[in-house]
């Protein structure tokens, strides 16, 4: 430093003193500032300070030489210390060149920096807040400084600031929130401890509202939660379980659509490796479920993003139970939100005319039906691979359910096949819910969603299938459907297309409750395809389906349909194969109790065409026709039918369904028919039919037990009673009940014979290929 530079008011024994460099004489020099700056102040000589500090700060604190340096930081602090209550004034001048010396590369000058720092605001105390930015960030950096003892000085300086910032209600938080934004992203472990704890002092001062800015600071807070510092993760998670009490209690001042999008991305674990993306994912999942249940139908326009995040997390197993539990309830609460309003159009919002109409459910939707599309986001600091949404609605002033984002996901999840057994139930439940509350727009999205949801009803669990199955008999019976489109729904594997019946182009063509619309009879020809190009799925769930639906669309609705489409199947031994399953299932099944008590009844028109028609495609399985003439007692054509099987060809599987049926016969469900044995005079043809199979039977067990059931037929004579009017009545009864019947049997006869004759054609045809096998014919 020049020794000849004049730096007046300052004497040349305290310039020396302030350039030594034993830190005791440079003391000796502060303590002379001090009583000279003390004297300026009783003389109330404003100049003679602003120039003593601005000599300590340019010539000596920001000095090239370091113990120059440490000179002038001293007597910074001693100006401060004269100057009392009266610092205020020039604390721009005291506090920038020391916050300059935070920077020096000489630790220990940034511990003197920090310790003159210290006495300054400790003289200045709240006139030092409008300053406050200043000196945050200052301390920021030095709360990672590597030197434990410069470290140990910004502590201190921290807490007194912290300490004045608490007993202030002058705090700026406006003008401090963007750089806590800024600095609340660095990675630096000790640099995050510093921000949290701030964020935790700030949040427990009465006077600051941090809530209002919470959306600015929540997603770098669980940046922070995710930190490697098991002391740093639970301070805060103690901040986020303040901000979390804070927001229960003034639900109605919190900004929940500005905080969803922050949410939805920490739900979804983009590391399933780092252990620390539990605890974050597990946080995130349980503000969501806060959110949802607090802010109700704020959060609808981020439903499809909240829906990606929480739909994989309800296939967790134990090992992250609470997060499970947690997505569980964000599930149900967001479906509660969706109600039939969420069904109306926006047509008549957009034309701004009350009174225009709406557009039928089953029209096409337009391009401007698709602003609400689901919209991929990478801004968010380690999270390139989440799935970020926008509001559907963010300009609109009515909050709009994103439906079309909805399905996305929804679709998206199904098509997944790592997708887990309860996501896929909850994606079906979910488009159950939506068909069921918002028909209308859920049909537009019908023909995406229905080869996918038929493709289901493949997947292993029993119980996505019967969620599946709900969704499907939805669509099949929900009046928004109805369209005068029939036909195959188009998908990639549409390599057999099942005929449609001759007249069977509109909704009335085939029998089915008002409540069945279009989709009812694709649903039904689809399915049937689906059984045919999956052999196994028929064998192994064909049952179990047919009879859940049978429960959610009307037993006579399914069985009238699938004979329908069956009439004109062109795979016959498909059809047989499948005549035979349906026809276990109404002679087996609780659930088709009804049925077979109409079809024991043929008085009626409506049960006479429902025998008719199912007896047309029954005749693909000679077995399965006279099982269904025994069903409907019309024992005397079951006897003419088995007459003709002497002109068939009688197979090991031919034998092996007979056999079947005379299982079936001892059954409960022809215990009528086994009583009705008794009556021998009035039943002649049912006891010749029975007679008939047992001479098809070889030496079996089945043979047997016919054998022994028809030695138990009474003599007639014996069976005869005294009172002769009865038995009159009974004979009247029976010849009533053939009288009513407006069955042709003749015709019926003539239709057998025509479909035996194309199955013998076609066995015929396959006898080349299947000469090998001379084994499987019985003669």
């Amino acid at each position: 430093m020049n020794s000849e530079k004049d730096f007046a008011p300052l004497t040349p024994n305290i310039v020396r003193a302030l350039n030594d460099k034993l830190y005791e004489k440079r003391k000796v020099a502060a303590l002379e500032i001090e009583k000279l700056v003390r004297e300026f102040v009783a003389q109330n000589n404003s100049t003679q300070i602003r120039h003593v500090i601005l000599i300590l700060a340019s010539e000596f604190a920001l000095s090239q030489h370091p113990h120059s340096r440490k000179g002038g930081l001293i007597g910074l602090a001693a100006c401060s210390i004269a100057l009392g209550k009266d610092s205020g004034l020039y604390l721009k001048e005291l506090i920038e060149p020391v916050l300059t010396c935070f920077n020096d590369s000489d630790s220990r000058l940034r511990y003197y920096a920090c310790e003159a720092l210290y006495n300054i605001v400790k003289v200045a105390r709240g006139a030092v807040l409008p300053h406050f930015n200043l000196l945050f960030d200052g301390l920021s950096k030095l709360a990672a400084d590597p030197d434990p003892n410069v470290k140990s000085g910004s502590e201190l300086l921290d807490r007194l600031l912290k300490d004045i910032v608490t007993e202030s209600n002058k705090f700026d938080l406006v003008a401090f929130v963007p750089l806590l934004r800024e600095r609340i992203y660095s990675n630096n472990q000790y640099a995050r401890q510093f921000i949290i704890s701030w964020i935790h002092v700030l949040e427990s001062v009465p006077d600051i509202n941090l809530l209002d800015y919470l959306p600015e600071i929540l997603d770098g807070l669980f940046q922070i939660l995710g930190d490697n510092s098991k002391e740093i993760r639970r301070t805060c998670e103690v901040v986020l379980g303040e901000f979390l009490k804070e927001i229960k209690k003034t639900p109605s001042s919190v900004k929940f659509a500005e905080m969803a999008n922050i949410l939805v991305i920490h739900c979804q674990v983009a590391d399933e490796t780092k252990p620390t993306n539990d605890l974050i994912q597990l946080t995130a999942m349980t503000w969501m479920r806060e959110f949802i249940q607090l802010a109700g139908r704020v959060v609808l326009p981020y439903s499809s993003g909240i829906l990606t995040a929480v739909l994989p997390c309800l296939s967790y197993d134990d090992r992250k139970k609470y997060t499970k539990e947690a997505a569980s309830a964000c599930n149900h609460s967001l479906m509660k939100l969706v109600t039939p309003e969420d069904d109306e159009e926006e047509d008549e919002e957009k034309s701004g005319s009350t009174g225009s109409p709406s557009r039928e459910a089953g029209q096409p939707k337009t391009e401007a039906d698709s602003n609400d599309m689901l919209n991929a986001s990478q801004e968010s600091v380690g999270f390139s691979n989440i799935s970020f949404f926008t509001p559907a609605s963010a300009d609109r002033p009515q909050v709009t359910l994103d439906l079309d984002g909805i399905v996305q996901v929804l679709d998206r999840h199904l098509h997944d096949h790592s997708t887990g057994m309860m996501t896929r139930i909850a994606v079906l439940k979910w488009l159950y819910h939506l068909y069921i509350k918002t028909p209308r727009k859920m049909f537009r999205h019908t023909d995406g969603l229905f080869p996918m949801l038929l493709k289901t009803l493949s997947d292993e669990s029993d119980e996505v299938i019967l969620k599946d199955l709900e969704v499907l008999a939805e669509i099949a019976s929900s009046p928004a459907g109805q369209t005068d489109q029939v036909g195959s729904c188009d998908s990639a594997d549409n390599k057999l297309e099942l005929k449609v019946p001759d007249g069977a182009k509109t909704v009335d063509s085939f029998p089915s409750t008002p409540s069945m619309n279009s989709y009812f009879y694709k649903f039904m020809i689809n399915l049937l395809k689906r059984f045919s190009l999956e052999r196994k799925l028929l064998e192994n769930r064909g049952a179990f389906v047919i009879r859940q639906l049978c429960l959610l669309l009307h037993a006579e609705n399914i069985f009238h349909s699938m004979a329908d489409i069956l009439l004109k199947e062109e795979d016959l031994k498909f059809a047989s194969t499948m005549v035979q399953t349906l026809n276990t299932i109404l002679l087996t099944s609780a659930e088709l109790f009804q049925l077979r008590n109409q079809l024991k009844d043929l008085r009626t028109q409506e049960n006479c065409a429902l025998f008719c028609c199912l007896y047309r495609s029954w005749c693909h399985n000679p077995v399965a026709t006279v099982s269904l003439c025994f069903l409907t007692q019309n024992y005397r054509h079951a006897y003419d039918l088995i007459q003709k099987f002497g002109d068939l060809e009688v197979t090991v599987d031919f034998l092996m369904e007979v056999d079947k049926l005379v299982q079936l016969i001892e059954s409960p469900i022809f215990t009528y028919l086994r009583l009705q044995l008794l009556d021998v005079e009035n039943n002649p043809y049912l006891i010749k039919a029975l007679y008939g199979l047992l001479m098809l039977l070889p030496q079996s067990q089945a043979f047997q037990l016919l054998s022994h059931r028809l030695r138990c037929v009474p003599n007639p004579e014996l069976m005869r009673t005294v009172d002769e009017s009865k038995y009159m009545d009974t004979k009247r009864q029976v010849s009533k009940r053939a009288s009513h019947s407006q069955v042709d049997y003749n015709e019926l006869l003539q239709h057998f014979d025509r479909v035996q004759s194309k199955h013998l054609e076609v066995r015929h045809q396959r006898s080349g290929r299947a000469s090998d096998h001379p084994d499987r014919k019985l003669m």
